[in-house]
């Protein structure tokens, strides 16, 4: 079994599943947590070392606490966490409903500050530089995109938190980085309607949306020690689309 930890959160998605295949192939042992059940058994299917699977509700603080809890029992650290769980839900400014704003929050931001807080504990007690990758979006920057304004805020708070975190664990040798992708293929783009997609892709340079895999090298890079001097930043990741 790998000796050095990681824990990827929505990792049974398009992007997820990515990064768990990359952390696995740089010999991290990936604790997988996901609320789809069918979405880890896939994962076990291809992977058969170095993986370990929690079905959990990422917006519970409690229901994290009991799976961090396992883990530590079970690895006694964490070395990397990534904060990829979410979503994006799609109505409208002024028309958006509190419960969908509540739960766009709580997907995309308070699974990350929960994740963060138990990873943290556990990190403190691991020797070397450890990882906190925090997956935001191009949407809290670019206002020229469709992202509605609950998604964009969720993920610019993430980032947020990634600043403060870098800050305040610098001196225990805790990184923390945000990847802001861009337009990436991945479950998410069913939420899209096809005039929408079709109009987002072509605002891309190269007229087509970037890989989950592209965006798992990035992780892939930061949790590496290649990454160990990375701390604070927020990366945007869009093939040069905003470049003025």
């Amino acid at each position: 079994m790998s000796s050095k930890i990681a824990v990827v959160t929505g990792a049974g998605g398009g992007i997820g599943s990515a990064i768990t295949a990359r952390l696995i192939e740089d010999n991290f042992h990936v604790v997988a947590l996901d609320i789809n059940s069918e979405n880890l058994k896939k994962l076990e299917s291809n992977f058969s070392t170095n993986i370990t699977t929690f079905n959990v509700d990422l917006t519970s603080a409690e229901k994290i606490a009991e799976v961090f809890k396992s883990i530590k029992a079970k690895f006694g650290g964490v070395d990397a966490l990534v904060n990829n769980a979410g979503d994006c839900f799609m109505s409208e400014f002024p028309n958006i409903p509190a419960q969908e704003f509540d739960k766009q929050m709580a997907v995309n931001f308070s699974s990350a500050f929960y994740c963060s807080q138990e990873s943290v504990k556990l990190m403190l007690e691991r020797p070397g530089i450890k990882k906190i990758v925090n997956i935001s979006s191009n949407g809290a920057y670019n206002f020229d995109v469709f992202d509605p304004p609950h998604y964009r805020a969720s993920k610019a708070a993430m980032d947020t938190l990634t600043k403060d975190l870098a800050r305040r664990y610098a001196s225990e040798g805790i990184s923390v980085n945000s990847i802001a992708p861009a337009m990436t293929e991945s479950p998410l783009f069913k939420v899209l309607s096809d005039e929408i997609l079709s109009k987002a892709i072509s605002q891309m340079p190269r007229g087509a949306a970037m890989k989950p895999d592209e965006i798992a090298a990035w992780v892939g890079f930061l949790i590496s020690s290649a990454g160990d001097v990375s701390s604070g930043n927020v990366i945007i990741l869009n093939q040069g689309r905003d470049v003025r």
